[in-house]
């Protein structure tokens, strides 16, 4: 399995969604379940981006998968970044 970092920035309609229904945020992790991938932590923040998620993901056709189905909502824009451990990082220089 790899690890990847998923950013993600509210629209205005996902500021409402969120809003409105704060459990949509677990809803959500649930289904990317569904599509492969699981979400092992998460977090709130300030700052550019609104959630930090900790994904696992089988490949990247996988995580692709994922970042396109929740992108194509319109709630929220993402950025997605492969997560090398640094001991392997190291190994492969």
């Amino acid at each position: 399995m790899s690890t990847y970092i998923m950013l993600c920035t509210l629209t205005p309609d996902g500021v409402q969604t969120i809003k409105n229904n704060p459990a949509r945020i677990k809803e959500v992790n649930t289904e990317v379940e569904k599509l492969g991938a699981s979400v092992l932590s998460q977090w709130a923040t300030l700052g550019s981006a609104d959630f930090v998620s900790i994904v696992e993901a089988p490949d990247e056709a996988t995580m692709a998968r994922v970042s396109v189905e929740l992108g194509s909502r319109g709630t929220g824009r993402y950025e997605t970044l492969a997560a090398i451990p640094v001991d392997d990082f190291i190994a492969s220089l």
